[in-house]
């Protein structure tokens, strides 16, 4: 990998849930039985049918909320500040990749579809707390998920990001296609890469990758 493809890189944007932290902490088990539980209530279905149109809301419209929001007009304070009341014992500070964070020159973001004050719990968990410049939330997009362009769009202009300097890192590799056709660089980061062409990069180990950068 070489590191001059990344020389021009003055914004570092890193998603928050299974990229901050590894996947084997399964939050988003916890995350998607509470969704579900939501569904139920808000619905008035059973767990299977809640079960179905949670996944189909995020495979249809990018997360559950945004179906729920399109197809239901769900308020989506209360749902946000439902499904993430979890327990984070499952995190663990990461001093390394808080060195390597802190070392990377330019301005340092989070940009992630759950809320900012979770995003902060989780960072704090993880020893990450100080190490960015600004953590944003769906509710800083509008209540527009990504992968929607306009949520990136919302997010970028209110960071004054020039997509053309800055990099990506990711979970779910199609939140990476509009970062890719606005110009930025793109990094996977999961255990098994996908073969996508708006996917520049892919590890499985994010502060490993950050230290080939600066070594």
């Amino acid at each position: 990998m070489p590191r001059n493809l990344f020389a021009h890189v003055t914004h570092w944007v890193f998603d928050l849930d299974n990229t901050l932290y590894p996947p084997e902490a399964r939050l988003f088990d916890q995350i998607e039985l509470r969704m579900t539980n939501f569904v139920m209530q808000a619905l008035g279905v059973d767990r299977p049918q809640a079960d179905r149109l949670r996944k189909s809301y995020w495979r249809d419209y990018g997360t559950t909320l945004a179906g729920l929001m399109q197809e239901h007009k769900v308020d989506p304070a209360p749902y946000l500040t439902e499904v993430h009341e979890i327990s984070l014992d499952t995190l663990t500070p990461d001093h390394n990749l808080r060195h390597r964070i802190d070392v990377l020159p330019g301005r340092k973001i989070v940009f992630t579809n759950g809320t900012a004050p979770y995003a902060e719990r989780v960072i704090a968990a993880r020893g990450l707390d100080g190490a960015f410049d600004a953590i944003y939330g769906v509710e800083q997009a509008g209540f527009h998920p990504k992968p929607e362009r306009r949520a990136f769009e919302a997010v970028f202009a209110s960071d004054g990001l020039d997509p053309l300097k800055a990099v990506m890192f990711e979970d779910d590799p199609r939140n990476l296609a509009v970062p890719h056709a606005l110009g930025m660089r793109t990094v996977h980061v999961a255990p098994t890469p996908e073969e996508v062409g708006h996917v520049h990069h892919h590890t499985d180990d994010l502060a490993g990758f950050l230290a080939r950068l600066a070594n």
